[in-house]
């Protein structure tokens, strides 16, 4: 059976939650960001991150502040079709990559050409002053030229209906989620594979209470897990997911406080087994400025594991968890981040993975046309430990690196090249492997 990691979105930022695989936050994003900028960015941050998890939430501004760019991004935001206050902007796009061992083997390995047309829909609709609804998403199709039977379906991560809205003092999120995981060589855990993964779709709900110099949020997610083949049935699951988090302003730049998060995860099979999890810890927030944010996290989870596994022999695992995230915008022209942490969290052919990370990554404007987007990643991970039985039991490093040049070169045509990296090390020879990808992308929105 090979080895499947049970991830969520690749290319978010850890915090060390116990329920660490879905866990969304509220924020308002600027909604005028250039499509050839957006895309590219998607595609970094993909590659960029072999680890679950995101933020429970972000430390909003208060709303005074938040709502008028709001107003103002929407009336400038780019659209295909407009009706009313609804904008819709359609941007397809085509990226042709060679890769050098799609199968992710030792030695060598199976090349091929891949071609990976894609069509992104974004839609807005403000019903009020005060309440917004969203919705981003990619659709594509991965065709390779001389192995088509990994021909796939393709949606990006962070494809999405949200709704947002107020009542007095505060936000309620309404959202579903989804996504679909086919690159092995994004996830950390896994080698000897060409195409793994499934659909990943969470749906939930979370409030937000801000008060200025107390902040708290409570959320709940259903998230579901589809395996694309019977091959990788054993990872289909259904989780709830909780979080909450309670911030204190101490200093108009300074928020701290207590969080806490539960996961309940059952599989279909019985292959893994059942869990629940515990989470609970302090984090902070300081924003020395407009363009620096650093947040850190620490404290202690644990997975509490059911007998419900034919295979494996459940192993109850407790352990800190820790990170640290920096966003700095340095200039108007280069900007970068930096995470780092210590992580326990679900694997697949072995009921956990313990792993150290590191990830940074840059955006810079070199030329007024030109944008360089850049990331590496380290992962050290250990997943399994002998007395779970017949799981698989491995000390491993991955490392992944890469970067997209891209730039306007007819009209809204807009043109990329994309380069990445892989190389994986493991205490098992078998499990070792390097990859090389390099690709073209075409994108072009219309408005």
């Amino acid at each position: 059976m090979p080895l499947v990691e049970q991830a969520e979105h690749p290319w978010q930022p850890d915090t060390g939650s116990v329920c660490n695989r879905a866990q969304y936050r509220f924020v308002r994003r600027p909604l005028a960001q250039p499509a050839c900028e957006c895309f590219c960015a998607i595609l970094l941050f993909c590659a960029a991150s072999s680890a679950p998890g995101q933020e429970l939430f972000h430390a909003t501004l208060p709303r005074t502040v938040e709502i008028e760019p709001l107003t103002t991004s929407l009336q400038s935001a780019p659209y295909t079709f407009k009706t009313g206050d609804f904008r819709l902007l359609v941007t397809p796009s085509l990226e042709a990559d060679w890769v050098d061992n799609i199968d992710l083997s030792q030695n060598g390995g199976l090349q091929d050409f891949i071609l990976r047309p894609l069509l992104q829909l974004d839609g807005t609709y403000p019903v009020s002053q005060l309440n917004l609804l969203q919705f981003k998403v990619g659709i594509g199709y991965d065709i390779y030229t001389e192995h088509s039977q990994f021909d796939a379906l393709r949606l990006v991560s962070g494809s999405q209906v949200s709704f947002d809205t107020y009542v007095k003092d505060f936000v309620f999120n309404v959202h579903d989620r989804f996504h679909y995981i086919e690159d092995p060589a994004e996830q950390a855990a896994v080698a000897t594979t060409a195409v793994f993964g499934g659909m990943y779709n969470t749906a939930g709900l979370s409030a937000t209470w801000d008060q200025q110099d107390l902040l708290m949020e409570l959320g709940y997610d259903h998230e579901n897990f589809v395996a694309n083949s019977g091959a990788y049935g054993y990872l289909n699951e259904g989780s709830e997911l909780l979080s909450a988090r309670a911030g204190f302003r101490i200093h108009p730049q300074i928020l701290v406080g207590p969080e806490a998060g539960g996961s309940f995860t059952r599989y279909d099979q019985h292959f893994l087994n059942d869990s629940t999890g515990y989470r609970a810890g302090l984090f902070g927030q300081w924003r020395p400025g407009r363009y620096l944010k650093l947040e850190g996290h620490a404290g202690y989870q644990a997975y509490l594991f059911d007998q419900t596994s034919s295979a494996l022999r459940a192993i109850d695992q407790y352990a800190w968890y820790g990170s640290l995230i920096a966003t700095h915008q340095l200039t108007d022209f280069f900007n970068y981040s930096l995470g780092a942490g210590r992580e326990l969290r679900l694997g697949s052919e072995a009921d956990f993975i313990k792993a150290w990370y590191v990830r940074p990554a840059i955006n810079w404007r070199p030329l007024n046309e030109v944008q360089v987007q850049g990331y590496l990643s380290f992962e050290h991970g250990d997943q399994g430990q002998a007395q779970q039985g017949g799981g698989v039991v491995e000390t491993y490093d991955w490392l992944g690196f890469g970067f997209v040049v891209s730039r306007p070169v007819l009209g809204r045509l807009n043109a990329a090249i994309r380069y990445r990296h892989t190389l994986r090390g493991s205490d098992l020879s078998s499990r070792e492997y390097s990859q090389n990808l390099i690709g073209l992308i075409l994108t072009y929105p219309f408005q």
